[in-house]
């Protein structure tokens, strides 16, 4: 599984395939998806939504990547910004722009 992998969440340590990114991303959004609906345990939903969101801005920047694909993975780091930011408790938030500007991550 790549959320075994602490190269997926090292800055600036992009798999040399765009490929494992893309099913790691697809993987974890379905793991979000029944952590969601199975426990009321927020702060793993809220740490899960960070590593995809983090997953989807790697991808679209990354300029081999064709531009449809950039442009989806674009739209929808923006949305998962969004998950998180609305999950986040009110003293713990980044705030939404400094965190799509700079990929902030949380911890």
């Amino acid at each position: 599984m790549a959320s075994s992998n602490p190269e997926f969440f090292e800055p600036g340590s992009v798999p040399a395939q765009p490929e494992l990114l893309v099913s790691a991303v697809l993987h974890l959004m379905s793991h979000y998806t029944v952590n969601n609906a199975e426990s009321g345990d927020h702060s793993a939903c809220v740490k899960l939504a960070s590593v995809i969101e983090r997953h989807l801005k790697i991808l679209a920047d990354l300029p081999d990547l064709a531009p449809v694909l950039r442009a989806t993975c674009q739209q929808l780091s923006e949305q998962w910004a969004i998950v998180v930011e609305r999950t986040l408790p009110q003293q713990g938030k980044f705030n939404l722009l400094t965190r799509l500007v700079t990929g902030a991550r949380v911890n």
